[in-house]
């Protein structure tokens, strides 16, 4: 019997990339590789990357030239490690990442990890494998369903892929050129899954996608289901305690979506909902197709339907052509909303998007300046929004033993961490506890007996004031 061989994933960038991982390892399991936390014993490396973010690529090149050194001291030793890129970088770069680094294997793009195992296969014979067309089968429908040790392993949350790909082509970003056109899987398909993740001990589900609330999937009765019908199917299955979902569009944000959170107590009440600027001139430069006044339309109807419910974001500073009133103009919105919590970036240019054409770049001074101002205010709300949840009783979803002795860790409705002194019997369970205190982004507690809830409500307005 052949020893099993070893199997080292780096990934980079969105929840979708965590995804993408477990599924390899899933698929490379059936071939006899088991996973490892170094890259120094493995048989095969994948460095599963991201375009998003800013120098994606020059970071992938990095990487790989310190995995040349460790391939060729594999070699010394007898043993014949593989390298393999994947993901976004891998799609867009293609044939070039081979003409970089000629030590690289395999080049797989995000739509065809599933051929994995014949791309090894090219690979013993000593071939450069690639594959970064987008095919016409369904990966998903090739992929293994992961052993029940992997999905212990994993922990009681996971992530779960229900829509892939973008049709918004807006002006900054490489998605569409990477991950393709929007597709959805069937409905039928996501509930055996979630199924078997819930039957091993999965007690909270992340939905994800580029484009997640433009789900369109086959459902049984043959007609097309929204986000909002399938999370209401998701959560008649045993065993799952929490749905959320991400990352939304506002122009995809329909009835079914705002009923779900007003009708499904599984549906935590924390929306990402992705804005990048508060201008509307920016916005339409942006190919974002909604207005400033869309946006907060959108805001409105999630408030309306649930009670405390709170919201992220995501915001570009400095995108070509922004000016100083664009960008009050996004302070403003933010104060306005208060968000729970939010992530913000410096305009970078993607290759081949059409951002990356325009002229009107706003100098690092001011992108660093401007970029810094509206994560001082973020950082208020987020302060403020914690502090809020001090002497309220919240529901808490224990995930692992903390590292101090004593402590187990979970999360409340708004993913916020929470300690308490507790066995760690707990983990697994959705348990009210007293919030105490807070340290930092963790809220400290202990546990309480069951009474009525008092979850935070804080004024939105009061918090970005």
């Amino acid at each position: 019997m052949k020893p099993p061989r070893k199997l080292h994933i780096k990934s980079y960038g969105c929840q979708m990339n965590v995804y993408d991982a477990q599924r390899m390892a899933d698929t490379l399991g059936g071939e006899g590789f088991i996973e490892t936390a170094r890259a120094d014993d493995a048989d095969l490396v994948v460095l599963n990357t991201c375009h998003i973010r800013e120098k994606a690529s020059e970071k992938v090149y990095s990487e790989l030239g310190r995995l040349r050194l460790l391939k060729e001291q594999a070699a010394r030793e007898g043993r014949n490690m593989r390298i393999a890129v994947a993901g976004c970088v891998a799609q867009a770069e293609g044939d070039e990442i081979i003409r970089r680094a000629p030590t690289v294997d395999i080049v797989v793009g995000p739509q065809s990890y599933h051929h994995l195992p014949q791309l090894l296969a090219r690979a013993a014979r000593r071939e450069h494998a690639i594959e970064t067309e987008f095919p016409a089968d369904d990966k998903f429908a090739h992929l293994p369903p992961p052993k029940a040790d992997a999905i212990r392993a994993r922990g009681i949350s996971a992530f779960v892929t229900v829509q892939e790909g973008c049709d918004k082509f807006c002006t900054f970003c490489v998605v569409p050129y990477t991950r393709g056109a929007e597709v959805s899987r069937p409905v039928a398909d996501l509930v055996e899954e979630v199924s078997r993740l819930a039957d091993h001990g999965v007690r909270e589900l992340t939905l994800i996608g580029q484009n997640v609330n433009a789900y369109h999937g086959e459902g049984p009765d043959g007609t097309s289901w929204p986000l909002g019908k399938l999370l209401h199917r998701l959560a008649e299955i045993p065993g799952i305690a929490r749905l959320r979902y991400s990352t939304s569009h506002p122009n995809d944000v329909d009835a079914s979506l705002i009923e779900a959170h007003r009708d499904l107590p599984a549906l935590m009440p924390l929306v990402h909902l992705p804005v990048q600027s508060g201008s509307d001139r920016i916005l339409a430069a942006m190919n974002r197709r909604h207005s400033v006044r869309n946006y907060l339309d959108v805001i409105d109807r999630f408030r309306t339907a649930r009670q405390g419910i709170a919201f992220s974001s995501d915001f570009i500073v400095g995108f070509p052509g922004e000016r100083e009133e664009d960008f009050a103009a996004t302070l403003a919105l933010v104060a306005q909303i208060g968000y729970a919590a939010a992530y913000s970036f410096k305009y970078s240019p993607r290759p081949g998007t059409p951002a990356a054409e325009l002229a009107e770049m706003v100098s690092a001074s001011d992108m660093d300046q401007r970029l810094a101002r509206l994560q001082d205010l973020i950082d208020h709300q987020q302060s403020a929004f914690n502090m809020a949840a001090i002497g309220t009783t919240v529901d808490v979803l224990f995930e692992r033993a903390a590292r101090n002795p004593g402590q187990v860790v979970g999360r409340t409705a708004y993913l916020q961490p929470a300690h308490v002194m507790a066995s760690p019997d707990i983990v697994g369970s959705v348990l009210p506890v007293r919030i105490e205190s807070l340290e930092r982004y963790s809220l400290l507690g202990e546990l309480a007996l069951p009474a009525p809830r008092t979850e935070p409500k804080p004024s939105p307005i009061s918090i970005g004031a």
